[in-house]
């Protein structure tokens, strides 16, 4: 049989699809997931939990339920992806999530069905976590495998644009039903954003059913050379690059951070309005969507690495202004610190992840790999809101040690960036493989060498 010696052909037409279904796809995964965050931060101690001081915590710690859930959503999404295709994958995490998210707007609160109600709520948030584990490292992955060669931060950058825009719209839909009077909003009104979803997740199901699987994988199913059990190749052959990964996506818990914790915090420590924050986040991530593309088309013209640290080293400056900010109640200060570390610096890093992360690994295992070590780094942003409310002790003068917390993930993430190699000028179809199989195969397509390199499980 001959071998194609040129990387795979990937039409433009599916790659613009990739990144509007990234786009879309993403936007409803992270709509349903994030308007969980905001009834947590505003309804949900009140509704499903017995009275306490402990109410709070517990609305939190559903939060985080979900951030145990997605590494198990990660390995096995990251199997079916790796061995059978990311589309229908891909297919699978939009039905979950929709699913769970109208259900949840169905659930009975405390007061009607008692215990059961915490139970319910935690199984469905669980659901949600699994779905969503699988979600981006596979929305990623597809988009990258279509893109072209010298564009792939570009066109992944729209899966992040779409998590924001998803983000942006949960917080739009929360502005006005935060605002109902309290016997509507917390006897039907909260409801109204859980069962929206139902629409959105019809439309994105549609568009995503429009994909095809990308050509490098395709070619690698051609050549036999997917893996039996890619978790056994990923974790016996790139173990490091896990580990590496897995460091670079801590900064991930400044978004748990800003969305859940500081929306709590400003509102039920500072005194901040509820409609007012809700406001900064909607503006804050809408610039972020913005902001994407523009990142990802600079990270394709001078590198990962510049792009992803500097946005890093911004973020470890300005979350302790925003935090300042916040404590002091100074409004133009915190729409404006807001807008900076989330629309610029925290986007800066965000927008290249879908990039540079799948890139640090071979086509057979990158949906395993990026799934996993995307996850084991989102487990602590799942817990993040938890981790602050304590250190902060209720005292609105006690923001410093979260703000330090936010910063030292970040400069963990800068470390293990500075440590990975620099991906953007790699072809799409060489990434992730290590030189000893290249040199075998020096002027070909990876798929040669994909199939030669001893990393069969």
């Amino acid at each position: 049989m001959s071998v194609s010696t040129s990387a795979p052909a990937r039409p433009k037409n599916n790659a613009k699809i990739a990144a509007v279904s990234g786009f879309v796809g993403s936007a409803l995964e992270y709509y349903d997931f994030f308007i969980f965050g905001s009834a947590a931060a505003l309804i949900f101690g009140k509704l499903f939990f017995a009275p306490g001081p402990s109410a709070m915590l517990l609305s939190f710690a559903t939060v985080g339920v979900a951030y145990i859930a997605r590494p198990l959503g990660a390995v096995v999404c990251g199997h079916l992806g790796d061995k059978f295709g990311r589309k229908r994958v891909l297919l699978l995490t939009l039905l979950l999530m929709g699913t769970s998210t109208f259900l949840i707007g169905c659930l009975p609160t405390y007061s009607q069905i008692g215990m059961a109600a915490p139970i319910l709520i935690v199984v469905l948030r669980l659901v949600q976590g699994l779905s969503a584990g699988g979600e981006s490292p596979g929305s990623s992955s597809l988009t990258l495998e279509h893109a072209p060669d010298g564009k792939r931060a570009f066109y992944t950058s729209w899966t992040m644009s779409g998590i924001m825009f998803g983000i942006v719209l949960s917080t739009l839909v929360f502005i006005p039903v935060a605002s109902m009077p309290e016997d509507q909003l917390f006897s039907w009104g909260w409801r109204i954003p859980f069962l929206a979803s139902a629409v959105v997740t019809v439309i994105a199901f549609i568009l995503r059913r429009l994909l095809e699987e990308p050509a490098v994988f395709e070619e690698v199913k051609e050549h036999d050379a997917v893996v039996k059990v890619p978790l056994v190749t990923l974790f016996r052959h790139h173990w490091a690059t896990v580990i590496r990964v897995t460091a670079m996506s801590l900064f991930t818990i400044i978004n748990t951070i800003i969305n859940v914790f500081a929306l709590s915090y400003a509102t039920s420590v500072v005194g901040v309005e509820k409609g007012l924050m809700l406001t900064v986040i909607a503006v804050a991530n809408l610039a972020a969507v913005a902001m994407g593309p523009l990142a990802g088309m600079l990270s394709d013209r001078i590198g990962r690495k510049p792009v992803f640290v500097s946005g890093l080293l911004l973020q470890i400056g300005m979350i302790y202004v925003f935090f300042m900010a916040l404590s002091a109640a100074n409004v133009p200060l915190i729409f404006l610190t807001g807008i900076l570390l989330i629309g610029v610096a925290y986007t800066s890093t965000n927008s290249i992840y879908p990039a540079y992360f799948p890139e640090q690994f071979p086509v057979r295992v990158r949906y395993s790999g990026m799934a996993i070590s995307l996850m084991f780094g989102l487990l602590l942003a799942g817990f993040a809101p938890v981790i602050s409310e304590l250190l902060i002790g209720g005292d609105k003068a006690n923001w410093v040690p979260v703000a330090t917390f936010a910063a030292v993930a970040c400069a963990i993430s800068a470390v293990a960036a500075l440590m990975a190699p620099e991906t953007f000028k790699t072809p799409t179809a060489q990434l992730g493989l290590k030189k000893s199989d290249l040199a075998r195969h020096p002027a070909s397509s990876a798929i040669p060498a994909a199939a030669t390199a001893k990393v069969q499980a």
